[in-house]
């Protein structure tokens, strides 16, 4: 399989010296701007495949109608928190 270059990236000569300045040992700025490409591409994939997830989730639950109501949710956090409130404020 043939290689395939990226488009040069211009950056000011400081952010240059910079970016050396973090390189390791023996690495060179084309092994750190592929890395990091890498790192930010499978981010980014991980990314869309937990929205896909989640929106098929929210999908499955209003096909269901297992959902609890958000305001139901908000109304139990809320008790909670009113509770946790009362045992501080008894504590001292």
């Amino acid at each position: 399989m043939k290689t395939a270059t990226l488009p040069p990236v211009r950056v000011a000569p400081d952010f240059r010296q910079e970016l050396e300045g973090v390189l390791e040992p023996g690495e060179t700025l084309s092994q750190f701007v592929e890395s990091a490409v890498r790192s930010v591409v499978e981010r980014r994939q991980h990314q869309a495949e937990f929205v896909r997830r989640g929106v098929a989730a929210i999908l499955e639950t209003q096909r269901a109608g297992t959902g609890i109501p958000a305001e139901k949710v908000i109304g139990r956090l809320q008790g909670k928190l009113d509770a946790a409130r009362k045992t501080k404020a008894r504590r001292g």
